[in-house]
């Protein structure tokens, strides 16, 4: 069994954020594979398949980014699971938007669901797929990092951000089928 866990922020109002790209990205994958997010468990939303022969469950944290690790560590006891177990999917400031990059372990580069995570399950080394969201813009008025996380995807940014969702949920098939290395040959850029 696998573990997916997208982060991002619970609420309507957060739903297009950068931020949120980890939702994002669970969200298309669920669609692609007819899962739906209809049980609320361990401070997510939740929903379970399978992919070829692996049994996945899916999960949406309710927490808010920065406490995802309450939930990410209660996950990871009801399933019985470990956290080599565990695929999550997260914005990074670092990639320019729309790449993607898998990755095993790291530190958490700055990012507080990251950082909650490592603390709350006591290791680095899970899996994380990482979207590309880009710095914000020095020219733009000075955005702190904060405003463009917690910003909206704009006009021809929204559409780079729609090919890297589905480029993503392609990647997270692609390593649940045949492992981190064939996926990270294919689809890190």
């Amino acid at each position: 069994m696998k573990l997916i866990i997208g982060l991002g922020n619970p609420g309507k109002e957060y739903s297009g954020n950068r931020h949120n790209v980890g939702f994002q990205c669970l969200s298309r994958f669920a669609k692609d594979n007819h899962i739906s997010f209809d049980k609320k468990c361990c401070l997510s939303r939740t929903g379970s398949g399978r992919i070829n022969d692996e049994e996945i469950v899916l999960a949406k944290p309710q927490t808010y980014m920065n406490l995802s690790g309450k939930a990410a560590s209660q996950l990871l006891r009801r399933y019985n699971l470990k956290a080599a177990d565990i695929i999550v999917v997260q914005d990074d400031l670092d990639l320019p938007a729309g790449k993607i990059r898998l990755r095993l372990g790291g530190s958490a580069g700055g990012h507080n669901g990251i950082s909650s995570i490592i603390t709350d399950i006591g290791t680095k080394e899970f899996i994380r797929l990482k979207i590309g969201i880009g710095k914000p813009d020095s020219r733009n008025n000075g955005t702190e990092v904060v405003d463009h996380v917690l910003g909206n995807f704009g006009g021809e940014e929204r559409e780079i951000m729609d090919k890297a969702i589905t480029r993503a949920s392609e990647a997270l098939t692609c390593l649940l089928t045949f492992g981190l290395d064939t996926a990270s040959n294919r689809f890190n850029s």
